[in-house]
């Protein structure tokens, strides 16, 4: 095999990299990322809008139960992709930091610093043994005092800010419509439109309202509100015909 190993010989410690420089853990997370539901964000001069597929795991599940989409503070929102249960333990430190910065600042935290501070977190439980890395990606988007902000982190701290951006298992195709038709000159109104028509376009298969979550934050009101299911019922009608 020479110099190369299989990932067998490293990928049971965080701690260890293959002899290419690999941290195969951190891949591995990465792979869960791939496997989630799709989710994107989008930022423009009307504000921002996080939408996400959300498909229950049975009829009988509440579909109310089962949320991609959260308000982190009145301000900012995020959007996972990835194992639900890590999602809960980095958004409830997410919310801590967000009003400690209130406390302490007496301001709302940028969007850029809080996603910074979960990036650090993750970043963490990626070289200490004992641990593995957290299996999600988020989207962070917001507004702020530089106004829209989208940004994503993912397993391995690393984080990016971006224009529009999709994660989960149907991020390719989703991009694809993104990197076509976006405008930064966008309204609220017809950025969601373009959200639910991407995720609309992408799905596999039986796609309705009920399936699709939407959150804006407008740039005057900064405040954070989810996009009632009759508004986006109307929106998929009209995709049909």
């Amino acid at each position: 095999m020479g110099m190369f190993s299989a990932p067998g010989a490293y990928d049971r410690a965080i701690t260890m990299f293959s002899p290419e420089g690999r941290i195969f853990q951190v891949e591995y997370a990465l792979e869960t990322v791939k496997r989630g539901a799709t989710v994107l964000g989008i930022a423009c001069d009307g504000g921002v809008v996080l939408a996400a597929e959300e498909r229950p795991s049975s009829r009988l599940q509440d579909p109310n139960f089962a949320s991609k989409i959260f308000e982190v503070d009145v301000h900012v929102g995020a959007a996972i992709a990835g194992l639900s249960s890590d999602a809960r333990v980095l958004l409830n430190r997410a919310r801590i930091q967000a009003q400690s910065n209130r406390l302490t600042y007496d301001e709302p935290i940028d969007v850029d610093a809080l996603t910074r501070e979960i990036g650090d977190t993750m970043q963490l439980y990626t070289q200490n043994g004992g641990v593995r890395p957290f299996g999600l990606s988020i989207i962070f988007a917001g507004v702020d005092k530089r106004g829209p902000q989208v940004l994503q982190v993912d397993p391995s701290g690393a984080y990016w800010k971006y224009k529009a951006v999709a994660i989960g298992a149907g991020s390719d195709a989703v991009r694809e419509i993104l990197e076509k038709e976006y405008r930064s000159n966008y309204t609220t109104e017809e950025a969601v439109e373009i959200a639910v028509r991407s995720l609309y376009r992408t799905a596999e298969a039986g796609i309705t309202a009920e399936n699709i979550k939407v959150a804006t934050i407008e740039t005057d009101k900064k405040s954070f509100q989810l996009v009632p299911v009759e508004h986006i019922r109307k929106l998929v009608e009209s995709m049909k015909s």
